[in-house]
């Protein structure tokens, strides 16, 4: 229960990583808010009773629809920013929708959502925010230019934050998972065999992931515990910092 009383937002909580970090919220007490680009009428309904906030439909590249959903909100002590998107891109023959669908996803929506989490978080004396970024944006990856422009953006976008915030007692801090075991696994898998011209049967991210340190990919589960970490008060002279949650993938 190290966030009893706390009220928490988390964007792309639909499925995969954004899903099990709503649920491990809630699970330390936190009152959860579910925000995806539909309505995430499941993971809201597996929010314990007393946990369960809203159900916030939003597209967060649409800065309109982000304000008012934030204006929904009466309190907020933690942001995960966990919305994003993909979208492959081959350099030689780049996709300007593709790179403007990313970008505006990713970072834009990290940005004016971290914004007004801020004009909230003040009324509360201060607050949390979390960012999800990827080793991809420490560790070249082929077509996935706009993806790893995007996160690379976060990482540098969480310590300006977390300087224009800290008079507010905002804390502002990323972490970058590496392969982890999700829904969106199929699609990437199925990306890179088009890309590569490779069999049904191949399996690209679990090849991927076996070159980690810790020789697999990630549950989601292994997740939750570090942004718990990273909400609470325990982390509370921690802020400007991205961390590598990623079984030593950068490494190899």
């Amino acid at each position: 229960m190290r966030l009893d009383g706390k009220v928490a937002l988390v964007t792309g909580a639909a499925s995969g990583i954004g899903r099990v970090l709503a649920l491990g919220l809630a699970a330390e007490g936190a009152l959860v808010h579910v925000n995806d680009l539909e309505e995430p009428a499941e993971v809201h309904a597996a929010l314990p009773d007393e946990r369960r906030g809203l159900s916030l439909p939003c597209d967060v590249s649409d800065v309109a629809g982000i304000q008012a959903m934030f204006a929904r909100l009466d309190r907020l002590d933690v942001l995960v920013n966990c919305a994003g998107i993909v979208g492959w891109t081959d350099v030689r023959e780049p996709s300007e929708e593709t790179w403007n669908r990313v970008l505006d996803t990713n970072l834009k929506g990290t940005f004016f959502c971290s914004v007004e989490a801020a004009k909230v978080m003040r009324s509360s004396g201060g607050g949390s925010i979390v960012n999800v970024s990827t080793v991809v944006a420490a560790r070249g990856m082929r077509n996935m230019t706009p993806y790893a422009a995007s996160k690379g953006g976060i990482n540098a976008l969480t310590i300006q934050l977390a300087v224009e915030l800290a008079p507010d007692g905002i804390r502002v801090n990323a972490f970058a998972p590496g392969v982890v075991d999700t829904p969106m696994w199929i699609g990437l898998n199925e990306d890179i065999r088009a890309i590569h011209d490779q069999p049904a049967e191949a399996d690209p991210m679990r090849d991927f992931a076996t070159g980690t340190l810790i020789g697999r990919p990630a549950s989601p589960d292994e997740l939750a515990p570090f942004l718990v970490y990273l909400a609470s008060p325990e982390s509370d002279y921690m802020t400007g910092q991205m961390y590598m949650v990623d079984g030593g993938q950068v490494l190899v």
